[in-house]
């Protein structure tokens, strides 16, 4: 698995959608476009029950933002396109009709820690720790914010965003409400997801739809906000102190 893609099957009313990058699944602006757009296109399937958004590999779930894209921004409007690209899977996230459920099987970092908010319904690993590290390379984490916030509330926001450098456990994640469900390994959770998924193949399709509106009541308003956020970190991320802590990250042993 060397090189990155994104990849969907379809099964009994199932898309499973996959992404993959070799480096630890980081989302280049290429990745994180077509994962918005195979997202979109499994909420307009008529033939989609349900959506199952996982990464590739056995280790981390996301890394986030790439570094080596990162670092070879070189204008306020590459920087923008750039993390745009987040906001359009959040976006797509939250305007699917169908239910997105999430397997994280490792550890989950920055934007990761986003498109794992934005999950209808989430299953991890105990091994699944998190960390919004934007702060600790001079950005912070402006985008994928809102779907944090949402989902772990405005105290377990700061917590994650201020204590940049620091990994909060699965335990603490499912304790405020992003995981749904924490297993010890990744086959308990296959399987307690292959079973949910058994009982979510007998809801009504339009009842679920409708419930998906009601769980994302109030961010209607996120197609513009999360555009105005990447401006923010689209500026930030050409600053000489950015550019110094991103390299000093990347030449880390």
């Amino acid at each position: 698995m060397e090189n990155a893609y994104v990849k969907q099957t379809i099964s009994d009313g199932i898309a499973t959608i996959e992404f993959f990058h070799p480096q630890s699944n980081s989302l280049p602006g290429h990745i994180l476009n077509l994962l918005a757009e195979t997202i979109t296109a499994a909420g307009k399937d008529d033939a989609v029950i349900a959506v199952v958004l996982r990464s590739g590999g056995e280790k981390a779930f996301c890394a986030g933002a790439s570094f080596d894209e990162l670092i070879a921004i070189e204008t306020e409007a590459e920087g923008k396109e750039f993390f745009s690209g987040f906001a359009k899977v959040l976006n797509a996230m939250r305007t699917c009709p169908k239910f997105i459920i999430g397997r994280v099987q490792g550890k989950t970092v920055g934007g990761g820690v986003g498109v794992a908010c934005a999950m209808d319904y989430c299953f991890a690993t105990k091994h699944a720790s998190i960390k919004l590290s934007e702060l600790a390379v001079g950005i912070g984490p402006f985008v994928v914010g809102p779907a944090v916030e949402r989902k772990v509330g405005k105290g377990g926001f700061s917590e994650l965003a201020i204590g940049a450098t620091e990994w909060r456990d699965a335990q603490w994640a499912q304790s405020k409400g992003m995981y749904s469900e924490v297993h010890e390994s990744v086959e308990e959770m296959d399987a307690a997801i292959e079973a949910f998924i058994q009982k979510v193949k007998t809801f009504n399709p339009e009842a679920m739809a409708e419930m998906k509106k009601i769980f994302w009541e109030g961010t209607d308003h996120w197609a513009s906000l999360l555009n105005e956020r990447a401006l923010i970190s689209g500026t930030l991320v050409l600053s000489d102190f950015t550019r110094n802590a991103i390299n000093k990250f990347k030449t880390k042993p």
